[in-house]
């Protein structure tokens, strides 16, 4: 007769890689110092930044917005791996109180990550005006945030994994759609404008190239600063080249039916009404 084999002691399904290599020690210790780790940036952005502390000697506006933007990429997409892994159904943290709260603590602590590298964000844009990169820079920021107010929402309202990815993407595919309609070109040269030196008596000199090379969007916001700025002045004369060059295509040039768009169309009456 053949030996029966012997059943293994060992549940194939439970025992899993991930499993293995994140049980409850190895989570309460990863947790315990990514929370010290944290608390030490809070701390140092509660003095830098809402403290109103001078920057360190040598440390640029740029340099300064540069170091907390790139560590939230990383720490949102570890934020979301250890949500994903840890509080799973049947994971370690669904049923260790200990856990739960360690990362809870960490999620409060990347929303506050979030919300200073928004103002980080802020001072830099206060210091060298709104680019395209800039603006882009803080809708990402907020998708962060809205993120991490979902893992939060699962975790307390006890979400799957699958309901917090779909929140995720259902938001990301709102930003996207709505900013098919966005005219992020006008909106940055209107914000340069209405927040530079010549126009609020504060801020940052206006840069009349970068604004031209924003397109006919920029018009609207040409128009303003050439409504303020003084009449013999040389960069009112750039500006109103600039205008004039931007102009020129939409109001000389019939334009064919396959090239017709609803914003140009917009920019043609708004230059026929300013004739």
């Amino acid at each position: 007769m053949t030996p029966k084999r012997r059943r293994s002691s060992i549940d194939p399904v439970g025992d899993s890689p991930i499993t293995g290599l994140l049980d409850h020690r190895a989570l309460i210790r990863s947790l315990a110092i990514f929370n010290l780790l944290f608390a030490m940036q809070t701390a140092l952005d509660l003095i830098y930044l809402w403290g109103g502390a001078e920057l360190p000697a040598g440390m640029s506006h740029a340099e300064y917005a540069h170091r907390g933007a790139y560590p939230l990429v990383a720490t949102a997409l570890l934020a979301a791996a250890f949500v994903l892994i840890a509080m799973r159904r049947g994971g370690p943290g669904d049923a260790s109180r200990l856990i739960r709260a360690l990362v809870i603590a960490w999620i409060i602590q990347n929303v506050l990550l979030c919300l200073s590298s928004i103002l980080r964000l802020d001072l830099y844009v206060e210091a060298y005006s709104l680019t395209h990169l800039r603006l882009a820079a803080g809708v990402w920021m907020g998708l962060v945030a809205i993120g991490l107010i979902f893992i939060l929402a699962r975790i307390a309202l006890r979400r799957s994994n699958e309901w917090l990815i779909s929140m995720n993407l259902l938001t990301l595919a709102t930003v996207l759609y709505f900013g098919a309609f966005f005219d992020s070109s006008a909106f940055i040269a209107r914000f340069n404008v209405e927040n530079s030196l010549e126009f609020s008596q504060y801020g940052t000199p206006l840069d009349i190239h970068y604004l031209a090379s924003l397109g006919p969007s920029a018009i609207p916001a040409l128009d303003l600063y050439l409504s303020a700025a003084p009449e013999d002045g040389d960069k009112r004369r750039l500006a109103s080249f600039a205008r004039q060059r931007l102009a020129f295509p939409i109001t000389s040039r019939p334009q064919a039916w396959r090239s017709w768009s609803y914003r140009q169309e917009r920019m043609k009456n708004y230059l026929l009404t300013r004739l």
